[in-house]
């Protein structure tokens, strides 16, 4: 299992043995299954997840009851509520297992005391957030700018996994569409 998180740390930084024995020993292993929540509006978040298998999403839900979806995380990808998480607030989204999914967590303070003894792990987390900030500037953008077609075939461009594994409503919902707009466009695109 480390091996995997291991793998996505070398293509960014490189560590040596005693760098990711010192990475390995701070995470702690999480196990939901399917619609089992990791996270809940009102918990102080204190830690972010590395997807090992599975599928999450994170999402907010309004006063009127109404689900958006902010982001979906599969294997190798990193999820949270970084909000709460990076500003020590209390969540304000639902972070829930979409397939039983298995997460390594790492601690807010393990992160801090690993970017003092060994700086390179900031680099890596500041290339991850930058990279995150990019794509959903992107994402916004994107549905200021483009129709519900462009966006669903730029969705299937960019994350082929994501819409081969994840329920139509979810993909729509994500979108900013509805589910019968989606199946529609699928339909016209086949």
């Amino acid at each position: 299992m480390y091996q995997q998180i291991l793998d996505h740390l070398a293509a960014v930084i490189s560590l040596t043995r005693e760098e990711e024995q010192e990475f390995t020993g701070i995470l702690s292993e999480k196990r939901l299954a399917k619609k089992e929540f990791l996270i809940k509006p009102g918990q102080s978040v204190n830690s972010e997840y590395y997807v090992v298998s599975g599928c999450m999403e994170a999402y907010y839900l309004s006063e009127a009851g109404d689900k958006h979806i902010i982001q979906f995380a599969l294997e190798d990808w990193w999820i949270s509520d970084f909000e709460a998480f990076f500003g020590s607030k209390e969540a304000q989204l639902y972070v829930e297992a979409v397939e039983n999914s298995i997460l390594l967590g790492i601690d807010r303070d393990n992160l801090e005391t690993l970017y003092e003894r060994i700086p390179k792990f900031e680099r890596f987390f500041r290339i991850k957030t930058t990279n995150a900030f990019v794509a959903l500037r992107s994402r916004i953008l994107s549905s200021l700018q483009k129709n519900s077609k462009l966006r669903y075939m730029e969705f299937c461009e960019n994350h082929p996994e994501l819409e081969r594994r994840i329920p139509n409503a979810h993909i729509a919902n994500y979108l900013g569409i509805k589910p019968e707009s989606l199946s529609r466009l699928r339909k016209e695109l086949s």
